[in-house]
């Protein structure tokens, strides 16, 4: 069986991007999975190699098909658009954020035209993006509107814990009139196909109520009443296992305990925090992170795309002390998407 050619964007080059896909890409597993192709600046992706401290070579490509794809050479789509003299790890630069969007248009066309089979993404600088002249919110945003998808959402994941989204990049204060009946169902829908991909026959999903208590029968609100319960109803009439409005301060502990595979959030921080608080470790005594656990997927694309589920990390940019494993959960996640 041919294995699948995942296309990794290593995202800004001022931040951890470059040094955690040097460091994944030395681990022989991902070859056993998946043949990565680094979207990337060559002479960049020399110097991740440096700084992550790992015995591995470079070869500068012009297109997937010239890849080898053999474990200890990294094959690189050369962009050539980092200039070593001008890089600063650390900093927003106009710079970084050109070279990271480039790195995300080239794998998206690549994806669309058949030519790799998934697209792994680093973190990117959203401030240096915008600065840069590409005025997005993030990840999600341009990979939307690059493929033309209107129906689309964030799904994070780590291990058995799923979280989909029906809103992200939104003021707080925007989150209520954005709840509607028909948004959450296709959220629902997006998450129940996902499940699906992932291998899981008969999905169960949660959705979670907006307010307090799901709203107490509207004493709190009446998002639950008259937007999410009807999308609820409207999943279960199409086939689909669908508990809720489920309160928020619970539906979490059940998602951990395997009551559900996945959970429909509806706002950013709603299922951000629990996820991040499974995955994530920080150790204050030795200031640093021994774990970055789980993963993000836009759901909805006509191609697949996984990601790491943290930021750019510039205090930790050009020190060698970044921790690969989102990104290599990131590069698993996609081979096994790419079976169904």
């Amino acid at each position: 069986m041919v294995k699948p050619l995942i296309a990794i964007t290593v995202g800004d080059p001022c931040g951890i991007g470059p040094e955690i896909t040097a460091k994944a890409l030395a681990i022989p597993e991902i070859y056993n999975l998946c043949r990565p192709l680094a979207i990337a600046d060559a002479g960049l992706m020399g110097e991740a190699i440096k700084i992550a401290g790992v015995n591995l070579s470079v070869r500068a490509v012009t297109s997937p098909g010239e890849g080898r794809y053999e474990y200890g050479t990294i094959d690189v789509l050369d962009m050539q658009n980092v200039d070593l003299n001008q890089l600063q790890y650390g900093k927003v630069t106009r710079m970084g954020g050109e070279a990271s969007f480039q790195y995300i248009t080239r794998a998206i066309e690549l994806a669309l035209a058949g030519e790799v089979d998934a697209v792994t993404t680093g973190p990117i600088n959203k401030e240096a993006i915008n600065l840069a002249g590409h005025h997005y919110s993030g990840h999600t945003e341009i990979f939307a509107d690059l493929t033309k998808t209107q129906d689309y959402c964030m799904m994070l994941v780590d291990k058995n814990f799923r979280v989909s989204h029906v809103t992200t990049h939104v003021a707080f204060s925007q989150v209520p009139s954005l709840i509607k009946k028909e948004r959450v169902l296709t959220v629902i829908k997006l998450t129940n196909d996902a499940l699906l991909k992932m291998g899981i026959s008969m999905p169960r999903i949660a959705v979670a109520g907006l307010n307090p208590h799901a709203g107490e029968d509207g004493l709190f609100g009446r998002e639950e009443i008259e937007e999410i319960g009807p999308a609820i109803t409207a999943a279960r009439e199409q086939g689909i296992q669908v508990d809720g409005p489920v309160p928020p301060d619970t539906i979490f502990v059940k998602l951990q305990g395997g009551q559900y595979d996945a959970v429909v959030a509806m706002y950013h921080d709603q299922g951000h925090i629990p996820t991040k608080l499974i995955g994530f470790k920080y150790d204050n005594a030795t200031g640093k992170w021994g774990s970055v656990a789980g993963i993000n997927i836009t759901l909805g694309l006509p191609i697949i795309r996984t990601s790491v589920d943290h930021g750019t990390a510039f205090g930790k940019a050009g020190k060698g002390t970044a921790n690969p494993e989102s990104m290599v959960d990131a590069l698993k996640m996609g081979a096994i998407m790419t079976r169904t």
